[in-house]
């Protein structure tokens, strides 16, 4: 292809493996904060699997946690595919917003860029240069995967597997797919000049906020006063691999393997550390001793604050974003903790919404070009603010929307019974581990099988499997 040049287009597909390998990362790192009975059916919600709630025992939630990570994944890059590139890029209007249904007329050189259309999907971000100012016009499904995957994270334990499968989809074509028309598709908050370098707004204002007011919506879980972390290396090793795919979520928004992309690999890494020590200082000082929790958490808030303005920032500057940012998020989430009004279950406001809105208004004031602490008008913050603003407005009502409708047709929480118990055995005839943790036998078929036979499966009344209740011990376990 004419203007082909293959070391971006190598870049933006190393960047878009790197945006992908995020949501595993996020389901392992929501996995490991909730009860070890729905994991793997929150991780399955990340990641693209489909089945409906009836819930059940211990080893259980972990999988919730897994599967509601998983079916993101699926669900989204399918929405994506049919509707979701096309109505972001394309123009609007009556018989308008087609024109690449099925990434249809993708097979050249994107306009002003060194890359095949189709190579620019996962991570599209055009620049424009009018009036010498740099505006980020473009985006791509991975970050679509990632902003309705971190939804899931304030609803866990409670939400219909079905219900919140069918509501990403909807969200994503009336929330997310209008906000990155508007901020880099060229839309009304692009033109009023608000700068948004990888997704603050997109991705993580919008979907902390839908969190936030789908969980406020659902109704608190039942069994809240007994929810902790069950897995700490899961946490751990999710927010590495967060920190090691925001390498390509803020570097390949630079579109090109160039100066912009160093610069906002480097902010990225710099404000990540920056909120990390911030947090387990905060948590030092105020419950004397920091914790492997907090340390993940102040990385990701970092990660978060810096997205909006990763490559407009001086490494000094991101590290005053990191710092300040993660104070932000760490007192929203206790003050939102000790309010008690809405039980987000994993912080998703506090940590994305918050965190996406102070990295916004931070860039106002630490952009190299036009933020207020160089000395300029002020006026990017400003627009920084109001952009920020109507997406928070805007994420809330939609959801709201959408949760008041689907509720008119189908039944959104699982009931009591099954939310105290757990979704995993019952919904997917398997438990997290290889052993039913009931009777410390393996499961019911296969030595290493982790699903029971459905006839076989525990059920409210019996803890085991009917041919594992009635084995008998043998020489070595006696």
């Amino acid at each position: 292809m004419e203007g082909l040049n293959n070391g971006d287009t190598a870049w933006m597909a190393m960047s878009c493996a790197l945006v992908l390998f995020m949501t595993p990362g996020l389901a392992f790192f929501y996995g490991g904060l909730v009860r070890d009975s729905n994991i793997v059916n929150t991780m399955m919600m990340l990641l693209g699997m489909f089945a409906d709630s009836q819930e059940a025992t211990a080893a259980q939630r972990l999988r919730k946690i897994c599967e509601q990570s998983i079916i993101s994944m699926g669900l989204t890059t399918i929405t994506w595919l049919v509707l979701g590139f096309s109505w972001s890029f394309d123009e609007w209007g009556a018989g308008k917003g087609f024109t690449y249904v099925g990434f249809r007329h993708l097979d050249k050189v994107w306009p002003d860029t060194t890359m095949p259309g189709l190579g620019v999907l996962g991570k599209l971000n055009l620049r424009r240069l009018p009036d010498d100012l740099r505006y980020s016009v473009g985006y791509g499904h991975q970050e679509a995967i990632i902003a309705a995957a971190i939804i899931s994270g304030a609803v866990v334990e409670r939400i219909r597997f079905s219900a919140y499968a069918i509501f990403i989809v909807v969200w994503v074509l009336a929330v997310y797919v209008p906000l990155c028309h508007w901020i880099w598709g060229g839309g009304w908050i692009a033109e009023m000049g608000a700068k948004d370098f990888a997704g603050g707004t997109v991705v993580h204002i919008s979907s902390g906020t839908s969190a936030f007011a789908l969980a406020s919506l659902l109704g608190e879980r039942k069994h809240r006063a007994e929810s902790f972390p069950s897995n700490l290396p899961f946490v751990i090793l999710g927010g590495g691999i967060l920190w090691l795919g925001w390498t390509g979520f803020n570097g390949g928004s630079a579109f090109a393997a160039n100066g912009d992309c160093a610069l906002a690999v480097a902010t990225t890494y710099i404000a990540a550390a920056a909120a990390m020590i911030t947090w387990i200082t905060v948590e030092r000082i105020l419950d004397g001793a920091p914790t492997s929790v907090g340390a993940m958490s102040g990385a990701v808030a970092g990660l978060v604050n810096i997205t909006p303005c990763a490559g407009f920032v001086e490494p000094l500057g991101a590290l005053g974003v990191g710092a300040i940012g993660a104070l932000c998020c760490i007192f929203a989430a206790r003050g939102l903790k000790r309010l008690n009004l809405v039980d987000d279950s994993l912080d998703c406001f506090s940590l994305h919404g918050v965190g996406g809105f102070a990295g916004a208004i931070l860039g106002g004031f630490f952009d190299s070009g036009d933020g207020l602490i160089y000395g300029n008008d002020g006026m990017l913050l400003v627009k920084n603010l109001a952009g920020a603003a109507f997406g928070v407005v805007y994420s809330a009502a939609i959801t709201a929307v959408i949760f008041f409708l689907m509720r008119l047709v189908m039944r959104m929480r699982v009931s009591e019974e099954q939310e105290l118990e757990g979704v995993d055995l019952h919904c997917h005839s398997e438990v997290a581990y290889g052993k039913n943790e009931n009777s410390g036998k393996p499961n019911a078929f296969g030595e290493h099988s982790q699903r029971f036979k459905p006839e076989e499966a525990p059920t409210l009344l019996t803890s085991a499997p009917a041919a594992a209740a009635t084995e008998k011990p043998t020489a070595t376990e006696v």
